[in-house]
């Protein structure tokens, strides 16, 4: 007499039961089914993005250097502005400096003459040289002297006479000084000027040439040739003659 355990029947027939659903070995593959499926789909979409992101990445490249190119046009443009700005304030400078000088310099004339005839003592003196002191410092130069050659950009010929020991037009008296500040002339140097004397120049000239022309050896050599054709003449004649 054979006892059934109970359940094993049970459990032996469970394979023979009909199954509506799937059993666990069926269900992975559905379950990897859908992504299998989806797999060549996701390359053309990163294709398409890198895509994107590269045209991105020019265009900013492009904005990137046209805000460059502005931003270099406009520092060349304030470096410019700058060196304008400073070339104007120095020549404005010179010019307002100029102009008080200018109304300054016969002041300036009235002192050096009075210097010239000793008269420049005691606190007038002291007043003198501060004051030629302060034009100084604002650039003022005084310029003009004898014997220097005559330039008519920086001299003014008030006078003209002849001198014989001047070999080119010489400033032979300064009747006012010149001043200038910097490379700019205030006001020319007023002077007298001489030149070399022009028959100086010409008797010197027409000495040198007459010194050159002079040739007597030909002059002795014709007079003795004919000397020794006159000889021969007369020989020649005489015994005709008797």
């Amino acid at each position: 007499m054979t006892e059934e355990t109970p359940g094993f029947g049970e459990s032996a027939e469970q394979p023979d039961v009909p199954s509506g659903g799937a059993t666990p070995d069926e269900k992975a593959p559905q379950a990897e089914g859908p992504s299998t499926e989806e797999g060549p789909a996701a390359p053309a979409g990163d294709a398409n993005q890198v895509a994107g992101l590269t045209a991105q990445l020019d265009q900013v490249r492009t904005a990137l250097n046209e805000r460059t190119a502005d931003l270099q046009r406009l520092q060349a443009e304030y470096q410019n502005y700058r060196r304008r700005v400073e070339r104007d304030k120095v020549t404005v400078k010179e010019i307002a400096a100029a102009n008080l000088l200018t109304e300054l310099l016969p002041t300036l004339d009235d002192v050096g003459r009075a210097r010239e005839h000793g008269e420049l003592l005691g606190g007038f003196k002291s007043v003198a040289e501060a004051l030629e002191t302060v034009v100084a410092k604002m650039g003022l130069q005084q310029f003009g002297k004898e014997g220097e050659p005559f330039d008519p950009t920086i001299h003014e010929a008030l006078m003209h006479s002849y001198a014989p020991d001047v070999t080119e037009t010489t400033c032979v008296a300064i009747l006012q000084p010149g001043y200038r500040i910097g490379e700019r002339v205030v006001r020319p140097a007023r002077v007298a000027v001489a030149e070399p004397q022009p028959g100086a120049q010409t008797v010197k000239a027409e000495g040198s040439e007459g010194s050159e022309g002079n040739e007597p050896a030909p002059a002795k050599a014709d007079g003795k040739a004919e000397g020794a054709d006159g000889a021969q003449d007369k020989e020649s004649g005489g015994p005709d003659e008797g």
